[in-house]
Formats: structure tokens, C-alpha cells, sequence
């Protein structure tokens, strides 16, 4: 017997059978069981959500030998010829392909007659949008005076293009496209069926590659098990798609955080190498960006790498390139200037648009310029380590660890895992360090390389880097920055509560004090003078 496709294969025969459809499914089921039935159905929606599946599903609930209902047997004659297209009664016509008021006419004069076998004779319609306007006007006599016999199911992908007067006489069902979770749980369960061995991680990748279309999803499927020499691996779907991972949006996106030209045309040049989709990167990078806005707005566990203002600035420049990519001169050229648009403009403290790009050439002469300042950094890094390795106890008191992290050269989440974290180990050539449970979901190889470099850079010697999540004891670079800040603030406001002056204008004035923000300097805990 010859392979039949997963998406033939895979075809519901019943409204059971049916994913993501409850609401259409429940309408027609009742309209089946109660005898309500209408004399033409137009089903609306993206490709391979289910329309003309539905439709002949319910050409076979209408004549089944058993009777009508939203059940049919499946086992008699006339279930068997629906399921094999070759149902004299059940009338199929690819509008696309017949546009031509003489195809209406012709097929219409034919809806007088008695079915040959069925109870109904059903007529249907697929992309009907694509019909003439004279060929409406012809389907149009039939919908408003339609023989009892005859049922239409109309189904197209574009509504809008349909006449209001053919829309007004039938009843309207807006088919769902399915989400990526649905549907990778009904393809889990095809390739278990199949016997075929699957990651988890690539079928959710083709959850989202299918756009809500569950006979894409099947098609991708059988041309990745192709691909995957009868495997289904993310990897392998990756490849095949010219998809962009996790990890190349993270490290773009540190890119951009070190605010460097240098390093994020880097990081577009090596993927322009891996022969990269730049509509997906740049689409991709909007997802993550939208991800940090919604974790702005709701609160989450992990602090985004870049603020609130800034996600919805670069945002905007985002969706602005990738508007203009089309007319870019080619794709990789857009998305550079895409990039080096959101460089050039962020938001400084005060919330203003100023230019922040720097480059290769900027970045040595400010070398150049102050180098003696980068010794002294370097320098000053090794002599914590040092004071770690000889007095490891000591040092955790304090806090050498927080020091250490403030030299280092890393930005972004990989900054962002290590003010997080606390000092386990800190050896000549070995570092561990434990990641609050918080925000394990950042942690990736990427980022704990990131780190390793920076440390190999600040202490002068190759350094093997561990982080596991874990419990935290000791307190954390970014807890620490935390407290600090909660200790001016309370330090201001009490200050400004007690002055004298102060309370004397909010007296004479009638006024109080609505927003305290400390300028700087350290807190009373720090050695400030009371």
C-alpha cells in the first residue's frame, strides 16, 4: 500500500475528531440532533483549520443510512463513499478554478433534481470568494428560494470578498486557528501513534511555524521526519525551518544591552553565515521585546535586561524595520540599521531619546585616552580575588563578591544571572556560584560563557565557571543593590521629615510630602555622618 500523508491520513470523520472547534462543533451537533437545519453554511477561516473538513463531515451526518444526527456510523455505504470522495451527492467545486457564471449556471440548473442517493444533495462551495460577481448574482437566486433537498456549505478564507447579500442568507461560523500548545499535543499523540521518536522542544516549534493551521503542522511534521531520517529532533526542525533560536535571540539581545555597534553587527554577520531567516529574527526579537513588556507591566520573577521606557522604545523602532524590510535593499542590510537605529536612540535616567552608540574606533580611544582607568579596574579585580583565596570567610563578610561583579565586563542577562547569584567557590582557576530559583529560567550555556570570559578577562587567567540554581543564603550582588537603595530612601525621607526648615514651609504652605527621591551618597549603614 503507497504512504498516505499524515494530513490525509490524520483527517477527522467525525465532529468528535475535530481540534479546536468547539464552538462550531456545538452548534452544528445541536442543529443535527434537534432538526434545525439551515439551507446554507458559510465557514470562515485560515487554511487547514478544518472548514471543508467540517463540511463534508456534515455532508455525511446529513445522509448517513442510519439518519441524520452529529453522530454518523462511519460503517455504512454512503459514510465510506463521503470519506473516499466519490459520493455522487456530495457536489465539490474549487470556486478558484471555476469562475465563469456558465460553471454556476451549469452546476445550478442540476440543484432541481432529487439527490441519487442521499437525502440531501449537498453542494460545496470552497473559496467561494473567488467566484465573479456574475456567478454570485446567479448562486444568489438559488440561496433565496433553495429546494428543500439541497444544502450549500460554503467555505472561504476571505469573508470580506463575499456579497453582503449571499452572506445574509447563510449562516456564518468563524472557524479559530489553533494554538501552538493544541497543537502540539494532538501532534504528540500522532507520531506516538506512528511509532516515531520526537523531542517535545520541536513540536512546539512547529506549533508556532504553522500559524494555527493543523494541516501545515502535519505537513511540516511529515517533511521533518524526511529530514530527520525518521526522527523528529529540534535541531533538525530548526535547520530545516531556518529558524532562530533561543539562544541567538538572547545573544543578540545582550548585544544590544552592551550598547557596542561592533559587537551586535558581530552577531548579524555570524548568523547572515548560518544562512539565517532575517524576517524571523527580526519578528523573533519583537516576541522577546513584547515578552519584557508584558513582565514590566504585570510584575515576573526575572527583571528584563532593559527598562520599561527603552522595551517600548526599541520596540517601536522593531516594528518600524520590519514594516520597511520588504523595501530594504536587501534583508540583512535592514536589519542592521534596524539595530543600529535602537543603539543610537534610548533613553537616558530622565526618560530623553539620546544617542548611546559607541563603536570599535570609540571604544580605543577611549582606551587610549584612559587606559591607566582599565588597569586600574583590572588591578583592582585581581586584588579581590586574591583577598577570596586568603581569607574566603572574611571576604563573603565583605561582600568582595558584589566588588567583583561590578568589574566585570558583561551587560545584560548574563549581568543579570551574576548580580543574582552568590559566591560558593572562588578559586585560582575554579568559581562556583548558586543562582537564586528565581531566575533559573535565564540561566543558559550562553550566558554562563558570557560570564566565564568576562572573569577570564578581569582576573588575567583562564577561569572554569559553574552555576547551579539552588538556595541562596548569602546575600546577592542585586540584593544587596536593593537594600542599599531602600536605605536612602528611607534615610532621605526621614531626613526631610525631621529638617526643621522643611516642616516649617510645609506648614506655612499648607503642603506635605508626596515623592522623596535621594540624590546619592552612601546610607547611615555605609558610614555616612548622622
Amino acid at each position: 500500500m503507497s504512504y498516505q500523508v499524515l494530513a490525509r491520513k490524520f483527517r477527522p470523520g467525525t465532529f468528535a475528531g475535530l481540534i479546536g472547534q468547539d464552538h462550531v462543533v456545538r452548534a452544528l451537533t445541536h442543529a443535527l440532533d434537534h432538526d434545525r437545519l439551515h439551507h446554507a453554511y458559510l465557514f470562515t477561516g485560515t487554511r487547514g483549520v478544518g472548514k471543508t473538513t467540517i463540511a463534508r463531515v456534515f455532508a455525511k451526518s446529513l445522509n448517513c443510512e442510519k439518519g441524520v444526527s452529529s453522530t454518523p456510523c462511519g460503517e455504512c455505504s454512503i459514510c465510506q463513499e463521503v470519506a473516499e470522495n466519490r459520493f455522487i451527492d456530495l457536489i465539490e467545486v474549487d470556486a478558484a478554478s471555476r469562475t465563469r457564471v456558465d460553471d454556476t449556471r451549469e452546476l445550478l440548473d442540476n440543484a432541481q433534481y432529487l439527490p441519487t442517493r442521499g437525502r440531501y444533495k449537498v453542494y460545496l462551495i470552497d473559496e467561494v470568494h473567488m467566484l465573479s460577481a456574475s456567478s454570485f448574482n446567479a448562486l444568489l437566486k438559488t440561496l433565496e428560494e433553495p429546494p428543500e433537498h439541497v444544502k450549500f456549505l460554503l467555505a472561504t478564507t476571505d469573508p470580506k470578498k463575499v456579497p453582503v447579500t449571499v452572506l445574509s442568507r447563510c449562516l456564518q461560523f468563524q472557524l479559530k486557528n489553533i494554538s501552538a500548545e493544541r497543537t502540539a499535543a494532538y501532534l504528540a499523540d500522532v507520531l506516538r501513534e506512528e511509532q516515531i521518536p520526537f523531542d517535545e522542544g520541536a513540536l512546539g516549534v512547529i506549533g508556532k511555524a504553522a500559524r494555527g493551521s493543523m494541516r501545515d503542522a502535519l505537513s511540516i511534521v511529515d517533511q521533518a521526519i524526511g529530514f530527520g531520517q525518521g526522527e523528529l529532533r529540534l535541531d533538525s526542525v530548526v535547520d530545516m525551518l531556518g529558524l532562530v533560536g533561543r539562544d541567538e535571540v538572547g545573544t543578540l539581545i545582550d548585544a544590544l544591552a552592551s550598547g557596542e555597534a561592533g559587537t551586535v553587527l558581530a552577531v548579524v554577520a555570524e548568523l547572515a553565515d548560518r544562512s539565517v531567516d532575517f524576517d524571523t529574527l527580526l519578528a523573533e526579537l519583537l516576541s522577546a521585546l513584547h515578552d519584557m513588556a508584558v513582565v514590566h507591566a504585570l510584575g515576573g520573577n526575572a527583571p528584563p535586561p532593559f527598562g520599561a521606557e527603552t522595551v517600548q522604545l526599541l520596540y517601536q523602532i522593531g516594528l518600524m524595520g520590519y514594516r520597511d524590510l520588504q523595501i530594504a535593499p536587501d534583508p540583512k542590510s535592514g536589519v542592521e540599521m534596524t539595530l543600529l537605529r535602537m543603539l543610537t536612540f534610548a533613553p537616558d535616567e530622565s526618560g530623553r531619546a539620546i544617542p548611546r552608540m559607541t563603536s570599535k574606533a570609540d571604544s580605543t580611544s577611549v582606551a587610549s585616552t584612559d587606559s591607566g582607568v582599565s588597569s586600574k579596574a583590572s588591578s583592582s579585580s585581581r586584588n579581590i580575588v586574591a583577598e577570596l583565596v586568603r581569607q574566603p570567610q572574611r571576604a563573603k563578610e565583605k561582600n568582595r563578591w558584589d566588588e567583583l561583579v561590578e568589574t566585570l565586563d558583561i551587560a545584560g542577562v548574563a549581568r543579570m544571572i551574576a548580580e543574582h547569584s552568590a559566591l560558593v567557590e572562588l578559586g585560582e582557576e575554579q568559581v562556583r556560584l548558586v543562582l537564586d530559583r528565581a531566575h533559573d529560567t535565564l540561566l543558559s550555556d550562553h550566558q554562563i560563557r558570557a560570564i566565564e570570559r568576562a572573569l577570564t578577562q578581569a582576573l588575567g587567567r583562564v577561569i572554569h565557571l559553574e552555576i547551579e540554581p539552588g538556595e541562596v543564603e548569602e546575600e546577592t550582588p542585586a540584593q544587596r543593590r536593593d537594600r542599599i537603595a531602600a536605605e536612602r530612601q528611607r534615610d532621605a525621607q526621614d531626613m526631610l521629615e525631621s529638617d526643621t526648615t522643611v516642616q516649617t514651609l510645609l506648614s506655612e504652605f499648607d503642603g506635605r510630602l508626596d515623592d522623596v527621591r535621594p540624590v546619592g551618597g552612601p546610607t547611615r549603614s555605609e558610614g555616612a555622618n548622622p
